[in-house]
């Protein structure tokens, strides 16, 4: 008798799998999805390894088989158990993470009545609130348990029901929830006769029965040896629906259901591109990671992890792709990582054009029933890379030979509203580690802890230290810095200094183009009464409403809660309401009214909202439809647009002061990228950041275009301050819609895991806090949080039981 150790698609589950007897009739293997008996319900489940002996002495039995082949390979399950293990999070949480997109299916509850409630003298014994519940039931037949949530709240839902199925007059039954995707079938039309007999009977139905429309069609279908879509057919043949059935009721036609993808990427758009001719830099890039890619998984038993460390427009994404082209020259595949915001059709683009019709995409802005076709694709070999976001680092990409990550540093790849909450940079060398993969990092601007493991051999750094665009050694843009405080002492209260107002003019006159950073989208940031000092603030988020000027009304950026614009103070009633702060939409309205003469774009989250609006905003800037691009980070990174001459930075000071340690970091990454987009054609480039801190060590470095002068600074504060990588962190944050309970719960824990740590006597552990976070009130729950730090916080919580309602993050990028 065989055994498997299953992960069950159960909240009760958590990092634990279970032993379940292997059905002789069944062929079991490792890696497939398979039913399996949990309590009262049939669930998913994922079979992890066999054995010969069961964890416990009882053991039930495999239910079925979902799908035959396995869905996940040996080295995509022990990265399952890895990141499991090391982000704390439920085994097959971990696993949906690589499994088919929609596979995931909750079990739902139903209730219904039993014989017994229909009785006349049930009711007599029962509470007003539990003959409402059974009254609802009765009328319904069978409810949805989360229609009775929704009505009587979750706590006393659940108390009722059990109360009444303890009077057994009602029964529990489970379903899984319905199929979310499947493959896309489309009805084509074809001929049942020949092409030669359907012309002659195209010549009879016009002569005969003066049916010219029916000849029509036979003669078109007669052109077409393959099916054809129905609403092909329509469109192409002029004919409508009753002339189609009448050839498939003569017995000349015929209806077949085919299966089709839905395809992502446009590759008939994209034309063909070669290599380029490497630079000495990127030649020697080229080279280390050539003879790495050569080299057998034996020969390297741990990750080749290298770090290409080059300015903006240095070429990092030509090495990233005769680096793949190397991969798939030895019969492997690849992998690239963008973040979100850069994922833009230009960057697709490039990689497609030198790998035509063998580029999958995967990321969030796809429809599901796309990323279902998409995995499938990837997964049947019919790729050699694939692009996407932080979630297509688990692209079941088989023969996986190189893994690239771009812009390295984003905060974008690390997971951290859902669990997992995963890094995908440290997913993407475990994954390499289990394959045998090389892994690529690149960056202008490198996360501080991967550029100090670079600096201690860790990683292999390769340098690209000049400019390739638009010619070999072209320089990086001038930079100027202008000094709020000084513009307000000489009277200019315009959001536009001088300088920046001066050489948006000059830029826009000599038909050249403009990028306004800010990165703050809406109106006014805040509204004010000018009376008492009322803030209007989101009624559910410790957080201000923004004005938004196209839509007239004020939104939190947290919970998309919304409400009208009050016209008087909701606390005194004055009306001397005030908007204050600056956002993209008022930046767009003061260019405007300060440079007429020029069309202007804005590239934003409330821009974006429609499928395609990247793109559409894209060819437009491009093609010099705008003059002046106003946008948020999105406009930061992955574009190449030669005719931009000028970057505005309007207010670099908005991530500055954040209370957290990485905060200098995040303004000199995000300036230095901005700044990037300025100077990649023939007219060079030049930089304005608007700042009040026009000392802070992160503006002077992003100035000088000095990375190293930042990171000396940077690494220097961490190390005094016991900040990463010279520990590691875990955030542990407790929510509850009561503040006082919340605070206590977040106490007994420290007490908790400060006893745990004394008793283990661990000196390198230490507590910060409990202290309320940054966003102290979200979406209507109170949040407290605890900080860990030290060498391995993930090993210790591992062995405290955490209560429910706590979330733990390892290795979080940030704790404002």
């Amino acid at each position: 008798m065989g055994y498997a150790e299953v992960s069950v698609n159960s909240p009760a589950a958590q990092r634990r799998a279970f032993s379940y007897t292997t059905p002789p009739d069944l062929n079991i293997e490792v890696g497939q999805a398979v039913w399996v008996p949990f309590g009262s319900k049939l669930l998913q489940g994922i079979v992890l390894e066999l054995t010969n002996y069961p964890a416990v002495t009882e053991t039930r039995e495999i239910a079925g088989v979902i799908e035959h082949p396995p869905l996940l390979s040996q080295p995509r399950i022990s990265l399952a158990r890895w990141i499991s293990g090391y982000y704390l999070s439920p085994l097959f949480d971990t696993l949906a993470l690589m499994l088919p997109p929609g596979f995931k299916r909750k079990a739902l509850t139903y209730i219904s009545t039993t014989p017994a409630a229909d009785k006349d003298d049930t009711s007599s014994e029962l509470t007003e609130e539990q003959k409402h519940l059974l009254n609802l039931v009765q009328s319904k037949g069978r409810v949805d348990f989360r229609e009775v949530e929704k009505a009587l709240g979750a706590r006393k839902a659940r108390l009722i029901t059990s109360q009444l199925v303890n009077h057994e007059l009602l029964t529990r039954s489970h379903q899984l929830e319905r199929v979310k995707v499947r493959p896309k079938k489309v009805r084509h039309l074809h001929l049942l006769i020949t092409p030669g007999k359907a012309l002659r009977e195209a010549a009879r139905l016009r002569q005969e029965a003066k049916a010219e429309q029916q000849a029509r069609l036979l003669e078109f279908l007669s052109g077409t040896p393959q099916p054809i879509p129905l609403a092909e057919v329509r469109r192409r043949g002029n004919c409508s629906t009753s002339v189609v059935q009448a050839l498939i009721n003569k017995g000349l036609a015929g209806l077949q259901e085919i299966e089709v993808r839905r395809e992502p990427l446009h590759h008939h758009d994209i034309t063909q591109s070669q290599p380029l001719l490497l630079t000495s830099h990127q030649e020697s890039a080229s080279a280390a990671i050539r003879s790495s890619l050569l080299q057998t998984v034996a020969d390297r038993p741990y990750a080749d992890v290298f770090l290409l460390h080059g300015v903006t427009g240095s070429g990092k994404t030509e090495v990233y792709l005769q680096a793949l082209a190397e991969a798939v020259k030895q019969g492997r595949r690849g992998i690239v990582l963008v973040p979100e915001i850069a994922l833009t059709p230009q960057t697709i683009e490039c990689f497609a054009s030198r790998f035509p019709y063998r580029v999958a995409v995967l990321h969030s802005r796809l429809s599901l029933g796309e990323q279902f076709d998409e995995w499938h694709r990837i997964r049947n070999g019919g790729v050699d890379v694939v692009i996407g976001s932080r979630s297509a680092i688990f692209a079941p990409q088989p023969d996986l030979g190189l893994i690239v990550i771009d812009e390295e540093h984003e905060w974008t790849y690390k997971q951290h509203d859902t669990s997992p909450r995963y890094r995908a940079r440290d997913v993407a060398i475990k994954l390499a580690e289990l394959t045998g993969a090389v892994v690529v990092l690149g960056s202008a601007t490198p996360d501080v802890e991967t550029f100090y493991h670079a600096q201690k051999g860790v990683y292999r750094l390769l340098q690209l230290p000049e400019r390739v665009v638009p010619k070999q050694g072209s320089p990086l843009p001038d930079v100027e810095v202008a000094d709020l405080r000084s513009e307000l002492k000489s009277g200019n209260r315009s959001i536009f200094s001088r300088s920046l107002s001066r050489a948006t003019a000059k830029a826009v006159a000599s038909k050249e183009q403009v990028i306004l950073f800010l990165n703050r989208r809406g109106g006014a940031t805040f509204v004010q009464c000018r009376n008492c000092g009322f803030v209007i603030c989101c009624r559910r988020c410790a957080v201000t409403l923004t004005y938004h000027f196209t839509e007239d009304v004020l939104v939190c950026h947290q919970c998309n809660y919304r409400e009208s614009v009050p016209h008087i103070c909701p606390q005194c009633s004055s009306p001397r309401i005030k908007f204050l702060g600056t956002g993209t939409e008022k930046l767009e309205r003061e260019a405007r009214l300060s440079f007429p003469q020029a069309r202007l774009l804005r590239w934003d989250r409330d821009t974006t909202r429609e499928k395609g609006s990247h793109q559409e905003i894209l060819d437009r800037f491009r093609s010099h439809g705008a003059d002046i691009l106003i946008g948020t980070q999105m406009i930061a990174k992955g574009l190449h647009l030669p005719l931009v001459t000028l970057v505005g930075i309007v207010n670099a000071d908005i991530s500055l002061n954040l209370p957290d340690f990485r905060a200098g970091e995040r303004t000199f990454q995000l300036l230095s990228q901005v700044m990037g987009r300025a100077g990649r054609g023939a007219s060079g480039g030049k930089v304005i950041i608007q700042t009040y801190c026009p000392e802070h060590y992160a503006i002077q470095a992003a100035a000088r275009h000095d990375y190293t002068l930042f990171y000396e600074q940077e690494i220097n504060y961490r190390h005094q301050l016991h900040n990463p990588p010279f520990t590691r962190l875990a955030r542990l944050t407790y929510s509850h819609t009561n503040d006082t309970l919340c605070q206590r719960e977040a106490e007994r824990m420290k007490h908790r895991l400060t006893d745990e740590i004394e008793t283990k006597g661990i000196d390198n552990l230490s507590l910060i806090g409990p202290a309320p976070a940054f966003l102290h009130r979200l979406r209507g729950r109170f949040r407290w949080q605890l900080v860990l730090r030290g060498a391995e916080p993930s090993t210790f919580l591992s062995e405290i039981p955490v209560p429910k309602g706590w979330t733990i993050d390892i290795d979080p990028v940030g704790l404002a």
